[in-house]
């Protein structure tokens, strides 16, 4: 199951509000999520080490390698966002008339942008141990939260309270 034309066009706006939102939240300079390299990827553009069955999104992380002249290289991070459309859309139609595409995506695409940020301003290590691992992600559910919450309306209330403490709606991880 792949996302539709009008699915990806609605997933380019959400991930457009969340980097928004996260500019202004994590007080990004004036280049704003321009000095964090990420691509976004839905399931059919994506290979199979991207593939995640157990996720909403995986956040996979590349090194780029450029040729300046023969002495010296540029090596730079890039990460990409990897969808997982099955599971998005198939949690949107198990959940019947509550959850909606565009607030759970608008939580997703904030979700996997604070891990980017995160990762690439080395607040914290993308190679960390599985219980560091464990920790950070609560933190950016909980910093996903805090970020939303001044945009919150119903829809994406109960979102935000899927995400919380209390339920799990499958497992997000990086």
């Amino acid at each position: 199951m792949y996302f539709s034309p009008p699915e990806i066009s609605l997933i380019g706006k959400m991930f457009s509000h969340a980097g928004d939102l996260a500019e202004g939240y994590f007080r990004l300079g004036r280049n704003g999520l321009k000095d964090h390299k990420y691509e976004v990827k839905t399931l059919a553009h994506l290979d199979d080490h991207e593939v995640d069955n157990k996720a909403f999104a995986h956040l996979c992380r590349y090194q780029y390698q450029k040729e300046n002249d023969a002495e010296h290289t540029d090596n730079f991070y890039f990460f990409k966002i990897c969808l997982q459309d099955d599971r998005i859309l198939d949690a949107v139609k198990r959940s019947g008339p509550f959850v909606k595409l565009a607030p759970l995506m608008l939580y997703i695409a904030a979700h996997e942008i604070v891990h980017v940020v995160r990762f690439d301003s080395r607040e914290v290590s993308f190679d960390a141990s599985l219980e560091e691992k464990i920790v950070e992600e609560e933190k950016v559910h909980s910093i996903t939260r805090n970020m939303l919450q001044p945009v919150a309306e119903t829809g994406l209330d109960l979102v935000i309270d899927c995400f919380s403490s209390r339920y799990r709606i499958g497992d997000i991880c990086n």
